[in-house]
């Protein structure tokens, strides 16, 4: 889902010429929020109802087991999908500010050399990743506006990324002498970091150097198809360029 500012009736043939992103902000909110509700209540009813069999109905305590853990999952899932922005991402003139739970990054459109989705070889096959991905020029301006704790988190959830570094690479020695450098200073164009934002930028370098990326942003945070959005992310760069 996306709405624009300012509005007007017109707006969604607006958004299809790019001659007009430059005169409004367009904010996208992921599908995935509005499942947050439904999976909520789902699971407050499945633990009411669990409840009630292991008071009143012993027999069904099996029934019960299933139902408890299938409605703490969901309501667990829904309440984190509720507590999410409501704009995982804002374009405008300048960027995109990519939204999440912990805090907020802006990625400046003349600072992307590459954005598509995230692609891996595996067994002669290209196998699609459930990320786009962001190949930067510098990475110096996002350690310089991303906040400890929005590193901090993107570190944990982009674990799986360095398994799959790991299955490309088969030189495992090197991965390794990798991820032991993430917890040294480091220096990019004579910025020195240190700490978690030195463990994040590390960690860009590695994912770009053995998967293609910088960055990578999960699929669930998207309204549309990945391909689309990647689409809609290089019109939007395409009409700053030419500004």
């Amino acid at each position: 889902m996306s709405s624009e500012t300012p509005e007007t009736d017109n707006q969604a043939d607006k958004n299809k010429d790019p001659s007009h992103h430059s005169t409004k902000t367009l904010l996208i909110s992921p599908y995935g929020k509005r499942n947050g509700i439904t999976l909520s209540v789902f699971g407050a009813i499945a633990l009411f109802i669990s409840l009630i069999l292991f008071i009143n109905a012993k027999s069904l305590f099996g029934i019960g087991i299933v139902l408890f853990g299938f409605g703490s999952v969901s309501l667990i899932l829904g309440i984190a999908k509720i507590n999410q922005p409501k704009a995982s991402f804002k374009l405008t003139e300048t960027g995109l500010d990519y939204f999440h739970q912990r805090g907020t990054v802006h990625i400046g459109w003349d600072n992307i050399q590459r954005v598509d989705v995230s692609r891996v070889t595996q067994n002669l096959e290209l196998i699609e990743l459930p990320y786009i991905g962001f190949k930067l020029k510098q990475i110096n301006p996002i350690l310089d506006c991303i906040s400890p704790r929005l590193a901090t988190g993107l570190l944990t959830e982009q674990r799986p990324l360095l398994m799959t570094a790991a299955t490309q690479d088969e030189d495992l020695q090197s991965l390794e002498t990798y991820l032991g450098a993430e917890f040294t200073p480091l220096v990019v164009n004579g910025d020195r970091y240190r700490g978690v934002l030195a463990m994040f930028g590390h960690r860009c370098q590695t994912l770009e150097s053995h998967l293609g990326f910088h960055l990578y942003i999960s699929i669930d945070s998207l309204d549309r198809p990945p391909a689309e959005f990647v689409e809609l992310l290089r019109e939007w760069q395409q009409e700053h360029l030419l500004q």
